[in-house]
């Protein structure tokens, strides 16, 4: 399955160009009549070209969980079709407990269908739905990246994504639950043309025109909502990388004229996901406010489970390292909006500990695939009993997150590194940089009365937050927490 859908994807990136080009060339021109002149900062957190900025001035390092949230990720029908699957629902407690595991923002995937599920006709009770969840995230603390969510195209032949009316062709079969048969559906020709037709340079079907009119008409309802961090474009498109970064500046530039207060996330094609790297951009990305997105999945979809066997720190490295250099020459912060692995895949705890270490070596922010799940692989941070209806935390899973860590960083970074043998935190920072603001660092309830802080070698104090397990302690230099 792999390799189908990267030889897919690299045929369609080598036969496009010519065509990705005209549509950047006008996507660029959307740009210029939709940017205002000037920079325009966005809220909460705003953009310096290559880190997240609280209003502090400080780099914010984000460390979220993806959510998806029953009656918002929309895998049902209304003609009596099966269900593609279970979702759970998102309660109080739910985002509370997120909070106090040291999360600090949602990134909550909604559908297409669910937003527009006849042409031109928004779904205004929907989209209070998703409203519920933004409000449940921010009422406990949360920010919000909204993410404009699919797999396999659309749930009536694949899992999730776009309505009926914007398959092209249409469907030969509709298909149901329970969902068994995910690889097979991702690579169908109902999907594959579907994608395709999406994404054909020039739009000759007018689908982009629907979908970035659906998209302003959200963005325009979050617009100014104080937790919404800003929305993401479009997850994981499986066509070639010219038609997803003409498509992303498009689809950019719209988002941004509906909403200029708010950031946009793109993500790379998700031939990303398996090749673990993808070509640079030559110039940067061309919308104000923009933050490179990808997914890190460093062999966690091989059929082989080989490489998770026989796994090392050093065969990680890469895949982060790529990100970051990805998105400086986009000229953009790094969002890692997927990673993550299932808690029985052969050595999860290391694979979890080295991407702890890596994205916060090189400053990436991160959300964490996935809170709770009832179907598929049974990831994320609780265990489903079907037979009592209940969720239990799985301890394993909630202790990869149970580190001290920075969540602030004040100044010019010249060191950000979390030791997993140690659970040690080490954050240099160039001296009389960070001008008395505070760094602001996450310690989990575990380790409240145990964990000790030194700048410079001196003993350091402050308060923690007992919500969110944050404190702030001002150093010049080096500051070191231990739990």
């Amino acid at each position: 399955m792999v390799r189908k859908i990267v030889s897919r994807i690299a045929r369609a990136s080598t036969t496009v160009r010519a065509s990705a080009t005209t549509l950047a060339v006008a996507a660029a021109g959307l740009v210029a009549c939709s940017e205002p002149p000037g920079r325009t900062p966005t809220s909460p957190l705003d953009s310096d070209g290559r880190h997240l900025r609280d209003e502090r001035g400080r780099i914010a390092l984000l460390r979220g969980v993806n959510a998806r949230v029953q009656g918002v990720f929309d895998v049902t029908f209304d003609d009596g079709r099966t269900p593609v699957e279970d979702i759970p629902p998102l309660t109080a407690d739910d985002c509370r407990r997120m909070r106090a595991l040291g999360f600090d923002h949602l990134r909550l995937p909604i559908n297409w269908s669910g937003v527009e599920p006849q042409r031109d006709v928004f779904d205004e009770a929907y989209l209070d739905r998703v409203d519920a969840a933004v409000t449940c995230a921010a009422d406990a603390g949360l920010l919000v990246v909204i993410d404009l969510h699919q797999d396999a195209y659309s749930k009536e032949i694949g899992e999730d994504g776009a309505p009926l009316w914007a398959i092209v062709p249409p469907p030969e079969m509709l298909l149901e639950g329970p969902l068994t048969d995910l690889d097979q559906r991702r690579t169908s020709t109902q999907v594959t043309r579907a994608f395709d037709s999406f994404f054909a340079a020039g739009d000759p079907h007018g689908l982009q025109a629907e979908f970035l009119a659906m998209l302003e008409h959200v963005a325009r309802r979050w617009a100014d909502h104080p937790a919404v961090i800003g929305f993401e474009i479009f997850n994981e498109p499986t066509v070639g990388f010219a038609l997803v970064d003409a498509f992303n500046i498009a689809a950019a530039a719209a988002l941004r004229a509906a909403a200029p207060r708010k950031l946009v996330f793109f993500e790379p094609s998700a031939i990303r996901n398996f090749t673990d790297g993808v070509p640079t951009a030559d110039a940067p990305f061309p919308v104000d406010g923009a933050v490179y997105a990808p997914h890190v999945y460093t062999f966690v979809f091989r059929a082989d489970p080989t490489a998770l066997e026989q796994l090392t720190p050093a065969d990680l490295e890469p895949s982060v390292a790529l990100a970051r250099v990805e998105a400086e020459a986009w000229g953009t912060p790094l969002w890692i909006g997927e990673f993550g692995v299932g808690p029985r895949t052969p050595n999860a705890d290391l694979w979890m500990g080295v991407q702890h270490e890596l994205h916060d070596r090189y400053l990436a922010s991160n959300a964490f695939w996935l809170w709770k799940e009832e179907s598929q692989g049974a990831w994320g941070l609780f265990d489903w009993d079907p037979l009592a209806a209940t969720w239990t935390e799985r301890p394993q899973v909630v202790g990869w997150f149970q580190r001290v860590r920075a969540s602030r960083l004040a100044g010019t970074v010249v060191e950000n590194r979390w030791d997993r043998t140690t659970g040690r935190l080490r954050l240099e920072i160039a001296r009389g940089s960070a001008r008395g603001v505070p760094h602001e660092i996450f310690v989990p309830e575990a380790r409240a009365a145990t964990f000790t802080a030194t700048c410079d070698g001196a003993p350091v104090t402050g308060a923690r937050d007992a919500a969110s397990g944050m404190i702030e302690l001002a150093c010049e230099g080096v500051l070191e927490v231990s739990p």
